[in-house]
């Protein structure tokens, strides 16, 4: 089973991805897909909370911010991932160390996500849905915003379950969630 959640800041993605996770794998291995590369103390705080968050309920880390299919080698793909999240991905994708944006990162991420889904048995994907407000931003913020819109679409199309949470509310789009 694949798994989309969706949704903006602080709205319990992350709390409700571990949850399905551990249902989705009944006591078997479990991976956490971490995209974010830390880049100040504030990103570093975030991962410390995450961490302690996922302490005793048997994730395994693989620390993956870009090239995401990378994060297949060696782990088992009968086990249950939880990606965290395509947002960082895109990110770390779309911004190089060099300055220069990539105006393709968005496809290219998307493509490899859809793989990446087709390739496990199951997995949760964390996105945060920074796209849907009627704001107006620079043109490279604006590209960021596609990316990530098409990223999501493309997802949508291929996970059994999509959820948006908001406010606290969890919106089912597509199919339902395990019990």
């Amino acid at each position: 089973m694949t798994i989309l959640l969706s949704g903006g800041a602080k709205n319990g993605k992350s709390a409700l991805a571990q949850d399905l996770v551990v249902r989705l794998a009944s006591g078997g291995r479990r991976y956490y897909v971490a995209t974010m590369i830390p880049v100040d103390g504030e990103d570093r705080e975030r991962i410390r909370r995450h961490v302690e968050d996922r302490e005793g309920l048997g994730f395994e880390s693989i620390e993956c911010g870009k090239n995401i299919l990378s994060c297949l080698e060696g782990a088992e793909p009968e086990a249950t991932f939880l990606l965290d999240s395509t947002t960082a991905l895109l990110m770390n994708e779309m911004f190089t160390d060099n300055g220069a944006v990539d105006g393709t990162a968005g496809e290219r991420c998307a493509a490899e996500l859809v793989r990446f889904a087709a390739a496990v048995k199951h997995a949760v994907i964390v996105s945060d849905g920074i796209y849907s407000d009627a704001a107006r931003y620079d043109e490279v913020t604006e590209l960021y915003r596609r990316g990530l819109a098409y990223i999501d679409r493309e997802l949508a199309q291929v996970c059994d379950t999509v959820v948006e949470l908001a406010a606290g509310c969890q919106i089912i789009h597509k199919g339902e969630l395990p019990t």
